[in-house]
This record gives structure tokens, C-alpha cells and sequence, in this order.
């Protein structure tokens, strides 16, 4: 007989609290069905009335996720790369509806999906050696599964266009100063640490905290699902583009590579418009 295969996201009880833990070794690469396992723990969630909090954590020493699964993502046309981010969006967008807190505990690389996931989480706890980043531009895309709709909301428009524009990674210590993190913590007290702030929250009352959440995303994210579907317009026809295919490709084969020259008449630049904003006229501010 075959053996079951472990789990991807594992689900364990601290009384009230539920534990999820990534577990897709060695750095947890947010496949296609490592998404579908989370998206199932937390459907697990949301429908036992008894979990009042939540911790997301990883079982990996190196990373909390590296990011995508680029040999997934690298041929892909437009049509199976909105089917793949609307997958992503997908997972974040669960976490972020859950009627209970989620706090992410997160260690060692946190980059491209990988952030995005803890974009999506109400509070992020760090290990000093956890990095933050979206370096989709460096793979000639840009984040699919709601960075740039979440990230700006976190450390406002400037410091988010740089982190996109770049690529960069970001430290535990950046990412405490910008506002992303909430704690950074002792790797070895990291989780416990989340827990003790979910087992504080689980004693709160439920329905109020589920409409405090509610109410404080509505504030800051009342054009979010407009931006979602925006932001995946824009990921999907950069799958057209002979960037995406060179950068992923470049990616695989651990090479460099040499972005083309922009094309002024690109059809990436006619999706939704360069300006997401129609003025009150109808036409396209100038």
C-alpha cells in the first residue's frame, strides 16, 4: 500500500486557536495545490465556530514561502495566468474575509505570494532573519494575488512603489519601521509569541470582533475588489509579453537576463488604460 502523503498546510487546535502550518518542504513554493490545501484548511476554519483566532505559520527553518512556482507560472499564455492569479487572489482574499483575527508568524524568506499571503493577514509577527519582498518585476511581471492593492495600504503609495518598482528584499527591521510588521521576535519564541496574542484575542467577544475587522477593512479597502480585478487584468497580459517569458525562463536557468526595450504600442498599455482613473468627463486623465 502507498503511503498518504503529508499534508501541505497543516491544522492543529491551542484550545480557541487554530494553527496552520505551511508545510511544502524545503521553502514552502506556493504551488497550485499547496494554494488549494490552505484555501481548504481555512474553509475548515471559517465553517468550526469554535476557532476564534488564527496562526499561520511555517514548518520550513529557511523560508515562511519563497514565493510562486515559476516552472508553473513560466508558460503560461493570458488565459491560464488569470486562472493561475485568480487562484492566488483567491487564497489571499479568504484569509483576509475570515471572521476571525489571522496572525502570521513569519520567518526566513517571505517574498513574491509569499508576502502577499501576509498582506492578507490582520497582523504579521517576524524572526529577525525573515526578508519581505515583491520582485515579480524581476521575472517581468508584477504581483498577481493582491500586493499592489494591499501593500500601499500597509506603507502607503511611496515606500510601495518601491518595493514593486525594485524588487527589493526588505528586512525584518524595514518592514517593523514601514508598518508591515507588527512585532519582530526571537525565532525560537516566534509562534509562541503569535499564540499568545491569538489566545488574547480568542477571549474576546466574537461578533464584535468580526465586525471591528469588517468595519476597519471597510475603511481602508472599500475600492478593493475593483483593485483585485484591476491589479489581475494587468498580470494577466504581461503573460503576452516577451519579458516574461525571457525573465521566468532566465529564472530556472539560474542566468541573467536583459529586459527589451519598451514598446510604446504594447497591448499591455491598453488594459484597463494607462490610468486606472477615467476623469468625471469620461476621458482619460492627462
Amino acid at each position: 500500500m502507498s503511503e498518504t502523503p503529508p499534508p501541505l498546510v497543516r491544522l492543529e487546535r491551542r484550545g480557541p486557536v487554530a494553527l496552520l502550518t505551511l508545510d511544502a518542504p524545503p521553502v514552502n513554493v506556493l504551488s497550485a495545490p499547496v494554494l488549494d490545501a490552505l484555501v481548504r484548511r481555512l474553509e475548515e476554519v471559517r465553517a468550526d465556530g469554535s476557532v476564534r483566532a488564527v496562526v499561520l505559520a511555517s514548518a520550513s527553518p529557511k523560508a515562511f514561502a519563497a514565493g510562486a512556482n515559476i516552472r508553473e507560472m513560466a508558460p503560461l499564455g493570458p488565459a491560464e495566468a488569470r486562472a493561475h492569479g485568480a487562484r492566488g487572489q483567491g487564497a489571499t482574499t479568504a484569509i483576509e474575509r475570515l471572521p476571525v483575527p489571522v496572525i502570521a508568524a513569519v520567518n526566513g524568506v517571505c517574498l513574491g505570494g509569499g508576502c502577499e499571503i501576509v498582506l492578507a493577514c490582520d497582523f504579521i509577527f517576524a524572526s529577525p532573519d525573515a526578508t519581505f519582498g515583491q520582485p515579480e518585476v524581476n521575472l517581468g511581471v508584477m504581483p498577481g494575488w493582491g500586493g499592489t492593492q494591499r501593500l500601499p495600504r500597509r506603507v502607503g503609495t511611496a515606500q510601495a512603489r518601491y518595493w514593486i518598482y525594485t524588487g527589493r528584499s526588505v528586512s525584518a527591521v524595514e518592514a517593523l519601521e514601514q508598518g508591515v510588521v507588527l512585532r519582530v521576535v526571537p525565532r525560537e519564541a516566534l509562534v509562541d509569541q503569535a499564540l499568545a496574542l491569538a489566545q488574547e484575542l480568542a477571549g474576546k467577544p466574537a461578533d464584535a470582533l468580526a465586525a471591528a475587522k469588517y468595519s476597519v477593512q471597510f475603511a481602508v479597502d472599500r475600492g478593493l475588489t475593483i483593485g483585485l480585478a484591476y491589479e489581475l487584468r494587468r498580470w494577466e497580459a504581461l503573460f503576452a509579453t516577451a519579458d516574461q517569458k525571457e525573465g521566468m525562463r532566465a529564472f530556472l536557468e539560474k542566468r541573467g537576463w536583459t529586459p527589451a526595450a519598451r514598446d510604446p504600442s504594447s497591448p499591455t498599455a491598453a488594459v484597463g488604460g494607462a490610468d486606472p482613473h477615467p476623469s468625471a468627463s469620461g476621458r482619460r486623465k492627462s
